[in-house]
């Protein structure tokens, strides 16, 4: 499994604290069946994102993995708030926040007052030749309110990562009632752990594949734990997904191509 949001580096942000920490996290990891991580620490007004240092910290974690003998894969990236600044610097140097430098891109949203705007923002992203990638959508109280926002962005194709912790019920029952509503919809192209640490908030993959797999069928768990990640880990397109439900009108023209072609065979 691929792990696409992983807050992983020690003493960057409100993740690992020190290097002992992480070297416990991806050994948790590896022992679930995680074969790549994408470290990605935040890039917002209170956690400096620096890629040169960045560099410089997998670069060490990697060699105290090789000396455990901790089978990980290590990629970069960054958890992308979207601030004003970040938003013209990531304009200005489109792979600079981007998972290893290619063109996904999570991105976080605010967790209130999100701009009525921000379907253009994605759009001028994307524009730029970056592939958004949306946080855990189902922890964000406005959109459990108001889920057609997301709807509206999915059907011009935002893509849509779910944390497994709330898939499990571990981060509150809105978030888990909105990630099976989105799950049960085929609104999800992602599962991730956006593990912090080895206790509330874990390097875990496992469970939530194994349980989506029972309750949406084994072909989604894979797509969201193994095949979609691994592409966005490359730089590749994502292949072909499961058709969504309750998102087109279906007296839509049928000679447009559904979202999930358009996107990915720009």
């Amino acid at each position: 499994m691929v792990d696409l949001h992983h807050h992983l580096l020690p003493s960057l942000d409100d993740g690992s604290p020190d290097l002992d920490t992480s070297i416990a996290m991806a050994r948790m990891a590896a022992d679930d069946g995680i074969t790549h991580v994408v470290c990605t620490p935040h890039a917002s007004s209170h956690w400096t994102f620096d890629p040169a240092v960045n560099t410089q910290r997998i670069a060490e974690l990697r060699s105290a993995l090789a000396a455990e003998s901790i089978p990980l894969i290590l990629g970069s990236g960054c958890d992308f708030h979207l601030s004003f600044d970040n938003i013209q610097d990531a304009h200005a140097h489109p792979t600079r926040y981007t998972i290893n430098n290619k063109q996904y891109l999570l991105v976080e949203l605010p967790d209130f007052a999100i701009a009525r705007g921000m379907g253009e923002t994605i759009y001028e992203l994307q524009l730029a030749g970056m592939t958004p990638i949306l946080t855990h959508p189902e922890r964000n109280p406005t959109l459990q309110r108001e889920p057609d926002m997301l709807a509206n962005w999915l059907r011009n194709g935002l893509l849509v990562q779910v944390t497994t912790g709330s898939v499990l019920g571990n981060m509150g029952k809105e978030a888990e009632r909105m990630a099976h509503q989105l799950l049960a919809n085929r609104w999800v192209h992602f599962l991730a752990t956006d593990a912090h640490n080895t206790t509330s908030r874990p390097p875990l993959m496992r469970e939530a594949h194994d349980y989506v797999a029972k309750k949406y069928g084994a072909e989604y768990a894979d797509l969201l734990c193994t095949t979609n990640p691994a592409a966005a880990f490359a730089g590749d397109p994502i292949p072909e997904q499961i058709p969504p439900l309750n998102l087109f009108d279906d007296t839509d023209d049928d000679t447009d191509l559904p979202w999930w072609k358009r996107l990915f065979r720009r």
